[in-house]
């Protein structure tokens, strides 16, 4: 008998669970589809340089010491930077300023029409020096850690190389590709065989978002339907709704890509894959990886489905410098660096090598 009744309530409680499931999965449903989107890059900063594309941030801090050597982020150009700050517990950028760095970032806005000549150059170059002359101004140090995410990764470690390590302390890289040769997909579509990059650059002048974000969700193609069916098996847990809304409006909210720059990045880096070749110029410099000799810090994501992990691994072989930081973590291209994964991986592992580096 009394197993009867324990029984009869395990089924009773499963039953007021399902139902509060389902109607807490309703009323998530009706929340998700018509409240506006959810806060994202609550960090405070000011922007102490704008110029067209660029914007630089300086963000506010959140130690009472802070490191002698600022940092400067360098974020990817086709997406939004508060990937970096999505939220409060599991931002980048606050966990850097709770360490006690002083923070900088260059943010990019879509670029305007009279803005698709941008080249290679210009991002790679004249922006990163013209926010490292910032830092320089408004820190007083003359040399800054250079940190990269994705693209933002290959321009800093462009320039960096460009210029021998001028102005940067510290070069730090999070799913950089390199061998452009290996991007999978990426180079697949853009094979010069079929992919006629001038026409298209030439006719549309910038690159429209919505072929850059086609690019990304090819890499993945049954991603968006298991991200969905993921959504609904979990439309109850409404921390989970708000910490998906957040991912997915950043995932879906791409930006233009200066139409030159598209141009060239297809050409020099995955049609002449100048970076692993080291032949590529850029300014009228050679762009050679031997030349880096700054302490570098290099990780990449195992399960990365965006920038292979042969893509990105050559980096650490092919610098000039002797204090090398080479890593493999678990996750992919954004747990790696945003998310809870994050916080308990590659965090902890930046801070204690940037803190000693820093000083």
């Amino acid at each position: 008998m009394a197993k009867t009744k324990a029984k009869e309530q395990s089924t009773g409680d499963r039953i007021r669970k399902l139902v509060d499931r389902t109607i807490q999965r309703n009323i998530n449903g009706v929340s998700y589809f018509l409240s506006d989107d959810p806060p994202v890059g609550q960090s405070r900063k000011d922007i102490i340089h704008q110029r067209g594309t660029l914007q630089l941030f300086h963000y506010h801090p959140l130690s009472d010491e802070v490191y002698k050597t600022p940092v400067l982020i360098v974020t990817p150009t086709s997406n939004r930077s508060y990937v970096l700050d999505m939220m409060p517990g599991v931002s980048l950028v606050e966990f850097l300023l709770k360490a006690g760095y002083d923070v900088f970032l260059m943010d990019w806005q879509p670029p305007r029409p009279e803005e698709k000549n941008l080249s290679l150059q210009d991002y790679s170059q004249t922006f990163i020096q013209e926010c490292l002359d910032i830092v320089a101004r408004e820190t007083g140090e003359p040399e800054a850690s250079l940190i990269g995410y994705c693209m933002g990764g290959v321009l800093a470690t462009m320039f960096t190389a460009a210029f021998k390590g001028a102005g940067v302390r510290n070069l730090a890289c999070f799913t950089t590709p390199i061998d452009f040769h290996e991007m999978g997909m990426f180079t697949k579509t853009t094979d010069k065989k079929h992919f006629e990059v001038d026409r298209m650059v030439d006719l549309l002048g910038n690159v429209p978002p919505n072929f850059v974000l086609q690019g990304f969700q090819m890499t993945a193609p049954a991603g968006q339907s298991a991200a969905q069916i993921t959504l609904w098996r979990n439309m109850w847990d409404t921390d989970f709704v708000e910490n998906f809304r957040k991912y997915d409006r950043w995932s879906n909210d791409m930006l233009p890509l200066a139409g030159e720059y598209f141009r060239e990045t297809v050409k020099e880096l995955f049609w002449e894959n100048g970076l692993m070749t080291g032949k590529l110029r850029v300014g009228g410099k050679r762009v050679q990886l031997k030349n880096i000799t700054v302490p570098l810090f290099h990780a990449c994501a195992q399960h990365d489905s965006l920038v292979l992990p042969p893509a990105s691994a050559p980096l650490a072989k092919m610098v000039g410098s002797e204090d090398v930081t080479d890593i493999v973590l678990k996750g992919g291209h954004v747990s790696l660096v945003c998310g809870a994964n994050a916080v308990g991986r590659m965090w902890p592992v930046l801070d204690d090598w940037l803190s000693e580096r820093s000083a």
